[in-house]
């Protein structure tokens, strides 16, 4: 009894049921741009012009032609036209609340997709935006050329100032020397012609 009780109780699911009629489940994607396509169809102004063609041919017929040939009487006031625009309204209103939805779910999609790609854009602007700030701290480091042209003129200036130095003393010890060593040369040239006269002399 315990057990017939948990079995029938409101937490248990019942057995599934066979249905006589197969469960009608039409493609949604296809139904609706089907839908779709008859509202748009509806909006335009060809849908007025056949639909004004289609009621004037109506109630010309049924008021003109024969009685046998009549089959909406205008004593009643044209019910079974009355009737077919009521029909079409009414399915026409679903109609545009299905292709209205459907804009709304493609609305939503596009939404969603441009504030993706809105934070994509952010986000890869804020990452220009630091990587740019890095460059330009690194850049303060890096010589410019106007200041790699600059040291390299000092530096040519102080290697021709010290090449002119030692030049200069070069030169100043080159003097000193010839200034020491002219009296003995100088002796030597000098003596070295007399001697060769005398050996000729005699």
């Amino acid at each position: 009894m315990a057990e017939q009780r948990k079995s029938n109780g409101l937490d248990t699911p019942l057995a599934a049921r066979q249905r006589f009629w197969p469960r009608f489940s039409p493609n949604p994607d296809l139904f609706g741009s089907a839908t779709e396509k008859f509202a748009r169809f509806m909006g335009t102004p060809q849908f007025l012009l056949y639909m004004t063609v289609f009621c004037a041919f109506w109630l010309i017929w049924n008021s003109v032609a024969p009685i046998n040939w009549r089959f909406d009487d205008a004593t009643i006031g044209f019910t079974a036209l009355t009737l077919m625009l009521s029909l079409q309204a009414s399915y026409a209103a679903p109609l545009l609340l299905l292709a209205q939805n459907r804009q709304d779910d493609r609305d939503r999609v596009s939404l969603s997709e441009d504030r993706a790609r809105a934070e994509r854009n952010l986000y890869d602007t804020e990452y220009l935006t630091r990587e740019l700030a890095s460059l330009r701290l690194a850049l303060r480091d890096v010589a410019t050329r106007d200041y790699v042209r600059s040291e390299l003129r000092n530096v040519l200036e102080e290697l021709l100032e010290t090449t002119d130095g030692e030049e200069l003393h070069l030169r100043a010890k080159k003097k000193g020397g010839n200034k020491n060593s002219q009296p003995q040369t100088g002796m030597i040239e000098t003596v070295k012609p007399q001697q060769s006269q005398h050996r000729k002399n005699h």
